[in-house]
């Protein structure tokens, strides 16, 4: 299965704090071992939200809200795509990752779509 681990935004990053090199460095050892055990798919780190903007669909119309945006619990930093098995296995990596913030921070794991997920699709393939 794939999930994606959503690194949650905080003040400093959304006030583009970049992070230190020590903790650049400890990501990359962990985005190492991640590759050597076959997890790691992909990851990015994300802009600050004022760099960003929301489009609201109502129907046909289009409403474009440029960033930044005021919930910073809400707004996601960074991510990752990684293969796991199962989603424990995912949480024993979370619980491996360095703090990805100088502050406390949140980590979210939200699995993706298969397309076996979607019978009907499948069985056009």
């Amino acid at each position: 299965m794939r999930v994606m681990v959503i690194v949650k935004a905080t003040k400093d990053s959304e006030a583009g704090v970049m992070p230190r090199a020590q903790l650049l460095a400890e990501m990359g050892k962990f985005n190492q071992v991640l590759m050597e055990a076959g997890v790691f798919v992909d990851a990015a780190g994300l802009q600050a939200s004022s760099k960003g903007a929301r489009v609201t669909f109502a129907g046909k119309d289009r409403t474009v809200t440029m960033g930044p945006f005021a919930n910073t619990a809400d707004l996601i930093s960074g991510y990752w795509i990684w293969k796991v098995e199962s989603l424990n296995e995912a949480i024993e990596w979370v619980k491996r990752c360095p703090n990805p913030m100088p502050e406390t921070s949140e980590i979210e794991i939200r699995q993706l779509f298969e397309m076996e997920d979607f019978p009907e699709r499948a069985a056009e393939n």
